[in-house]
């Protein structure tokens, strides 16, 4: 692996998303909070000269390795994640409390440390929601829209990071591809802050919600979530845009681009929304009234919708006044998750469905040993090396809320179990809300420093989707990173093609 490039460009990343500090840093100056402007101002200085100083190292190639590849999407979330936290210190975090917020929302987790959300003003909390829309859509996928050319690494590193199924691409040159998407997320999110203001959210609510609800993140100013703002109409579109952080991006440029049959056809969005529609029917059948009511159902649709698309906001506080039956219902949309190719975290639809069909024909090749049964998805053959790399990503996430939740448990004195396991799975998920202390009203500040730092890790290895880095671990490539050689073996060297 040629670390000098790995530096040089996540360096250069750093450098391009150093402006990103400039909007809250001009609303706190407009304010006449100038010290909190100055905060921002020196986490500007400093990411743009750490930036600098490491973009000196990038060399022109004429492709990435995927190692490499790797290696830069996965730093670049940690470094930006790191940078990103530097106002939060200024605030009055500490260091772990500061990054553990930084990199719940660059990973549109939306988990909290935050108690007493006064004690910050609005330059803070637009930060905050800035942190998730850019990590929604993907930091790696906006930097290839706005540099006119890499030189490498351009198709590479959209591959490396994005979530997209087989066959989701829509246009034959990425930087079109990611232009096209972020158009979309840029109109979408700009036409739900003109919604929300509609329904009587003030300007600035308008925006940061809009940012946190496109980006599946869920961070809001308010400390009672949406519940705050006693607003059905607002909730009604909150749904709906919702389901829409949780859906294909690429599928959604087609139903806009004039294909309005696109939603219909694509399986993953099916069953997406009906495992969705299914659950709210059964949390408002539940709920006192039934699912006649329609505040039951508003309710229902809200906190399903949220929760399935990993956005995390929440208009009713479900830990104190759901049943144990309703909690269940929401920890399996929770590990149902959304689709492919949206600003949600999880292993995806898509991935679920594979792992059916899958274990469909093997059930079936136990009675009938010698049949050759070819998986098919959208009339389309899966080869066995997709399926494999399906089936084990599936496996490490199922794994990964199970060891971290036992991880939790073991550190933290007088942690419950259940506390301990839906933690795992809201972090790891880059859902947000657990249960317990750690529920859609309450904080995760309650956690040592161990813990947060598990938990933290844990919300980075989820939005990487875990293979990324346990690939980076593998001896074939750290081998030649410790001894420096110019080769690597043939998995390592092959360029990310998508």
């Amino acid at each position: 692996m040629r670390l000098s490039l790995v530096f040089g460009v996540i360096g250069h990343l750093l450098l391009l998303f150093a402006p990103a500090f400039l909007p809250p840093l001009g609303l706190a100056f407009f304010q006449g909070n100038y010290n909190v402007a100055g905060h921002f101002a020196v986490a500007l200085a400093a990411s743009a000269g750490v930036g600098w100083f490491f973009s000196r190292w990038f060399k022109r190639a004429p492709v990435l390795w995927r190692a490499e590849a790797m290696a830069i999407v996965a730093g670049t979330w940690l470094v930006v994640g790191l940078f990103s936290a530097i106002p939060y210190v200024f605030a009055g975090l500490s260091p772990i409390d500061a990054i553990f917020e930084s990199i719940s929302g660059l990973t549109t987790t939306g988990a909290t440390i935050l108690t007493d959300f006064s004690a910050y003003d609005d330059a803070f909390f637009l930060w905050r929601s800035m942190t998730q829309w850019f990590g929604g859509l993907g930091v790696i996928a906006l930097f290839v829209v706005i540099l006119p050319r890499l030189g490498i690494a351009g198709r590479q590193l959209f591959f490396a990071e994005a979530s997209i199924s087989t066959g989701e691409g829509i246009s034959p040159q990425i930087r079109g591809a990611a232009r096209k998407l972020w158009v979309l997320y840029i109109g979408l999110t700009a036409l739900l802050a003109a919604l929300l203001m509609t329904t009587g959210f003030g300007l600035f609510d308008g925006i940061v919600h809009a940012l946190t609800t496109m980006s599946a993140g869920g961070f809001s100013p308010n400390p009672r979530s949406i519940e705050g703002f006693a607003n059905p109409r607002a909730e009604w579109i909150f749904v709906i845009f919702m389901v829409l952080s949780g859906t294909s991006f690429p599928l959604q440029w087609r139903f806009f681009s004039g294909r309005l049959t696109a939603f219909f056809r694509d399986g993953e969005f099916l069953v997406y929304l009906g495992v969705m529609a299914v659950a709210a029917l059964a949390l408002a059948f539940m709920l006192p009234g039934g699912v006649t009511n329609i505040d039951n159902l508003r309710a229902g649709s809200f906190q399903v919708s949220s929760l399935t698309s990993s956005t995390g906001y929440a208009s009713v506080d479900f830990e104190v006044e759901w049943s144990y039956a309703m909690k269940a219902i929401l920890v399996i949309v929770m590990l149902v998750g959304g689709c492919a190719g949206s600003a949600c975290g999880g292993p995806k639809v898509i991935r679920y469905i594979l792992c059916l069909k899958f274990l469909r024909r093997e059930m079936t090749q136990v009675l009938h040993p010698n049949a050759v049964i070819p998986l098919r998805y959208r009339t389309r053959k899966i080869s066995a090396p997709v399926i494999r790399s399906v089936v084990t990503l599936v496996i490490l996430y199922l794994v990964g809320y199970v060891v971290l939740g036992l991880l939790l448990v073991i550190v933290e004195p007088g942690l419950d179990f259940t506390t301990g396991m839906s933690a795992s799975l809201a972090c790891f998920g880059n859902v947000g809300p657990a249960f317990g202390d750690a529920g859609p009203m309450g904080s995760y500040a309650f956690f040592s420093p161990v813990g947060k730092i598990l938990l933290t890790l844990s919300m980075w290895l989820g939005r990487l989707e875990i293979v990324t880095i346990f690939a980076l671990l593998h001896p074939h490539v750290l081998r030649y990173v410790q001894v420096g050689r110019g080769r690597q073996s043939e998995a390592a060297r092959k360029p990310t093609e998508g």
